[in-house]
């Protein structure tokens, strides 16, 4: 296979640079093998029966971007300048993490970055084009501290549009996010209210959750030709035992299991990837889904509209086929639906109920 298998031509007007309000107001395009149904989130309830099981992605997401200021004693006297840093991962010394700085080249080790009156950081050590940071506080108090001075880490591709804001602290986060370490929010379950939640609950409708917390690598580009040469971004996730157990008991029942987002979707096919039955995971996964992947739990997926020639666009050719995928993309785009991570949703049934 190669990359350009999975290009594709989107108008920028397309590209979502704010949500749909309220979130299940948003367009959701359902396509099956043979069917492409034009609608909204909220008529989700007409696509899931009692029994089936939603697995949801339950990571919160860091205002991991941070502007501050570097002070220097030059020969003119004393001298601050910007300095931009994106958080990438916590490191197992405490208070330490992995980050994109900008200008890398201009902050010296040993140097401090001050964010805010409560929060800076030194400068550790540099590799790889990204640096060491070692923050002044840890646990609580870094996360009030992150919360007051850091913004959004938007993707690129909105970015480039627009700059992120205090709105994108609510729009950018799922209404169950819980555990915090995510740098880029698992979009489709931007989608979900909690009216939504308890409509779906009340037909029957169960939920699982589980953790995998998204990496900046989610944006990075694939740079290959031949798409079996690409080495995919890790990214820590959980999946419980109790999780495993309520999605193996669905199985069982002849229910359906049905991720909400590409991350949820990789997660739980990484936990039953030894032995093709779901099972407790608590590590990091590299797997990567491309057409000919063999599935062991997904019996479907709700997902965004994704970049072209991005292994998510992959993903979702192995889920529903080559063919179609382009089939349901000409459709979303000829309908003018949005896309990417503030944009629209698409609901992908392999088989016809």
């Amino acid at each position: 296979m190669q990359l350009s298998d999975f290009d594709f031509d989107l108008p920028n007007d397309l590209i979502a640079t704010r949500p749909a309000k309220p979130r299940s107001s948003a367009r959701l395009l359902v396509a099956t093998p043979t069917r492409l149904v034009d609608g909204h989130v909220g008529d989700l309830l007409d696509w899931f029966q009692a029994g089936d099981r939603l697995v949801l992605n339950d990571t919160k997401v860091l205002p991991a971007r941070l502007s501050g200021l570097r002070g220097r004693d030059t020969a003119q006297g004393y001298q601050e300048a910007k300095v931009e840093v994106t958080l990438l991962d916590p490191q197992a010394t405490q208070g330490q993490w992995r980050a994109l700085v900008k200008p890398l080249k201009k902050v010296k080790e040993g140097e401090v970055v001050t964010f805010s009156d409560r929060l800076r950081a030194t400068l550790d050590s540099k590799q790889d084009g990204t640096a060491l940071l070692t923050f002044n506080l840890t646990g609580d108090d870094f996360d009030h501290a992150l919360n007051e001075a850091g913004a959004m880490p938007l993707p690129p591709y909105i970015e480039a549009l627009r700059k992120a804001d205090a709105q994108d602290k609510e729009d950018y986060q799922t209404v169950w996010a819980k555990n915090l370490g995510a740098v880029a929010a698992p979009t489709a379950s931007l989608h979900f209210d909690e009216k939504l939640l308890a409509d779906l609950r009340a037909k029957g409708v169960e939920f699982t959750y589980v953790t995998l917390h998204v990496g900046a690598g989610t944006f990075l580009p694939v740079k290959v030709d031949n798409v079996d040469d690409h080495k995919m971004h890790a990214e820590w996730g959980e999946v419980s035992a109790d999780a495993a157990t309520e999605i193996a008991a669905t199985k069982a029942a002849g229910g359906r299991v049905i991720p909400v987002g590409t991350t949820a979707l990789r997660l739980i096919e990484t936990a039953a990837r030894e032995t093709g039955q779901i099972a407790p995971f608590v590590s990091d996964t590299d797997i990567f889904i491309r057409p000919g992947f063999t599935f062991h739990v997904a019996d479907a997926l709700m997902t965004n509209f994704h970049l072209p020639k991005s292994t998510l666009m992959m993903l979702v050719s192995a889920v529903l086929g080559q063919d179609r995928i382009k089939q349901v993309y000409d459709h979303a785009i000829a309908q003018k639906y949005r896309f990417f991570s503030y944009g629209d949703a698409s609901l992908l049934l392999p088989k016809e109920r």
